[in-house]
């Protein structure tokens, strides 16, 4: 059946909506969990909250911050939604309401300064209550006194706060340079021939940011630039996937990429892999596993996990406004950016420099690499 997409300007956002599927064709889980309809209409403030009928979810914004003095910082804020129990268990009714043992949150906090050379991290893990919580109806999500929220629907300005330990605290405000744009083919972005693994993919590419940074117990006036993305899905993994490798670049001709590539169990690219390009003013072009390849240029072995993580990676893909081969290598900004030590998921999660065939910097980017330190499906689950 052929579906006409339209182009409407929703929110001051252009969104792409498609007529939904009957009810009956609805996916879910064998447990209940919702799964990612072909066709869906987003519909906002709601869709920047929580879905609590889809069993993972997170809140993901990482960026690069420069202070008057030329300090340079690399930062990472995520926050986690995981269900705790499928909606059966729900229907049975055996949950204590009081308890809050349905829904656990977790949030990562990460901040490299790179002037000294220093990357520290924290986790939280907190079941649902007054302690850790997302909206349904707006962005408002938070875990402990970490928090991201929507403070202006019509500028669609964020506020992020996070600290890590007694070390660092950072305090940013975010503007959206760009619309959201939604990754994947008619609003599903698909990671494997299973049908339940895929996601909800929204993003906003380029937000402009600016607030402060706290780190060695002095203040940094910062401002720089972050990327934002909330996925929204009950499984990310097929069969036979080990983990993946995603980054997001930010080109200083005000062009991104983000590139995914789902590692099977023998190291190949899956054939879900796929790389988008966003144009300057948000028009999202999507090209095929086929028509890109990331290789390793140069590996970092963890001395907490033992793991080997491909750091520095050198991406080749087609540039869909000349038609000519691109080519860009992600440099990473340190080495040691493993998130590691709180809990069973560890990975590694890079800020990056972005250089040309002649060296030269054209950009920035964050590397996240999953799936080399323990199984990473049964960490999600």
């Amino acid at each position: 059946m052929r579906i006409t997409i339209k182009k409407v300007l929703l929110a001051g956002l252009a969104v792409v909506l498609t007529p939904l599927l009957p009810a009956s064709a609805a996916l879910q889980t064998p447990d209940g969990f919702a799964l990612p309809q072909t066709g869906h209409v987003f519909s906002f403030p709601r869709d920047y909250g929580s879905h609590d009928d889809f069993k993972i979810e997170w809140w993901y914004i990482t960026g690069h911050l420069f202070d008057p003095s030329g300090g340079r910082f690399g930062f990472q804020a995520t926050f986690f939604r995981n269900a705790a129990e499928s909606p059966t268990e729900a229907a049975s009714g055996t949950n204590n309401p009081d308890f809050g043992n349905d829904t656990i949150y977790m949030a990562h906090m990460a901040l490299l300064d790179v002037g000294q050379g220093k990357f520290i991290h924290q986790q939280r893990l907190n079941r649902r209550g007054w302690d850790a919580g997302a909206a349904t109806n707006r962005l408002d999500v938070w875990n402990g006194n970490w928090w991201l929220r929507m403070t202006d629907t019509n500028r669609l300005t964020m506020s992020l706060r996070g600290s890590v330990g007694g070390q660092a605290d950072l305090r940013l405000e975010l503007t959206p340079e760009k619309p959201l744009v939604v990754f994947g083919k008619n609003s599903v972005s698909q990671k494997a021939a299973d049908p339940s693994a895929a996601s909800y993919y929204l993003t906003f590419p380029r937000l402009q940011a600016a607030g402060q940074v706290v780190s060695g117990g002095v203040t940094n006036p910062v401002t720089g630039q972050a990327w934002m993305d909330h996925e929204i899905s009950s499984s990310q993994l097929g069969t036979n996937q080990t983990g993946w490798d995603w980054c997001c670049l930010q080109l200083t001709n005000n062009r991104e990429i983000m590139a995914y590539r789902m590692r099977r169990q023998d190291a190949s690219q899956d054939d879900y892999s796929t790389l988008a390009w966003v144009d300057a003013v948000g028009k999202v072009t999507q090209l095929p596993s086929a028509d890109f390849r990331m290789e390793t240029v140069r590996t970092w072995r963890s001395p907490k996990t033992g793991a080997n993580y491909p750091v520095e990676i050198r991406l080749n893909t087609l540039d869909p406004a000349t038609g000519r081969p691109f080519i860009v290598q992600l440099e990473p900004l340190a080495d040691d950016q493993e998130l590691a030590g709180g809990g069973k998921l560890a990975y590694w999660e890079g800020a990056c420099r972005l250089r040309d065939e002649e060296g030269g910097e054209i950009g920035s980017a964050y590397l996240e690499l999953t799936g080399y330190a323990g199984n990473l499906e049964k960490s999600l689950h």
